[in-house]
C-alpha cells in the first residue's frame, strides 16, 4: 500500500507550491486504524479540500455503516470524495467493493455528500449511469477510458439515452495518459457511427470543458 497512498504531508506541500493550478485531496484507507485522526489532520491542518479512497485496496465497502461517521464529516465539511470503482489490476483486490452501487446507498443516506466515482465505474457502466442519475451531487469522471474505445462509445451511448452528460466530468489519469490524449481519444468516438448510432459531439465537447469545481465544492 505504501506505492499507492501517497504522503498526505508530501501533497500539502506540492500544492503550497502551485496554490493557482492545484488543489490537495488527502488519501485515506477506512479499514485502517487512525483513519479519522488522519482525516482531520489533513483536513484541518493541512488544508486539503477533498478526500481519495480507494476500497479495493483497503478491502472495505464504502457504504459500511461503520464509515457513517465518516460519510457525516465530509458532508459538513463540504469535502468532495473521489473514489476508485472499477477494475484492478492486483490480484488480492476485490473488485466486490468498487461496484457503483455502494454508492446508491450512500446517496441515499448521505443525500449531501459530494461524489465523484472515477472512471465512470469500468466495467459496471451501466451501474455508475444508473447511480448518478438518481442522485444530484454524485458523479463520474471518464478518465482512463480511452483505452477502450469499443466499451466506451457503448457506455456514452447509454450515458447519452439515460441523459446524463451533465454529471460526467473530464479526467485524464495523468501520469498513465496526458490531457492532450485523453481530449483525441474522446473526441474521436463522436466519429463513429454504428447503425445509425453516434455520440452527440455537442455534449463530448460541454464535458471537455466542464468547469467542474462549482459541482463537487458547492
Amino acid at each position: 500500500l505504501s506505492g499507492i497512498w501517497q504522503d498526505d504531508e508530501g501533497v500539502a506541500r506540492f500544492v503550497a507550491s502551485e496554490p493557482e493550478r492545484t488543489i490537495g485531496f488527502l488519501s485515506l484507507d477506512l479499514a485502517a486504524e487512525g483513519w479519522r485522526e488522519e482525516l482531520e489532520r489533513g483536513h484541518q491542518e493541512l488544508k486539503l479540500r477533498g478526500v481519495k479512497l480507494m476500497p479495493m485496496y483497503g478491502g472495505f465497502l464504502p457504504n459500511d455503516r461503520r464509515y457513517d461517521d465518516f460519510w457525516s464529516y465530509v458532508s459538513r465539511h463540504h469535502l468532495p470524495v473521489l473514489l476508485h470503482t472499477g477494475t484492478t489490476f492486483i490480484r488480492r483486490a476485490p473488485l466486490y467493493c468498487t461496484l457503483p452501487r455502494h454508492l446508491d446507498d450512500v446517496g441515499i443516506r448521505f443525500p449531501e455528500a459530494r461524489i465523484i466515482m472515477a472512471h465512470l465505474g469500468h466495467p459496471y457502466e451501466g451501474e455508475a449511469i444508473a447511480v448518478i442519475r438518481k442522485h444530484p451531487h454524485i458523479y463520474a469522471d471518464v478518465s482512463a477510458l480511452h483505452y477502450r474505445p469499443w466499451q466506451l462509445f457503448h457506455s456514452l451511448m447509454l450515458a447519452t439515452e439515460y441523459k446524463v452528460w451533465p454529471k460526467l466530468l473530464f479526467g485524464s489519469d495523468y501520469p498513465f495518459t496526458t490531457v492532450d490524449e485523453s481530449f483525441a481519444g474522446l473526441r474521436r468516438l463522436c466519429s463513429v457511427n454504428i447503425g445509425g448510432f453516434s455520440l452527440p459531439a455537442e455534449e463530448m465537447e460541454k464535458m471537455l470543458y466542464r468547469d467542474s469545481l462549482p459541482l463537487i465544492f458547492s
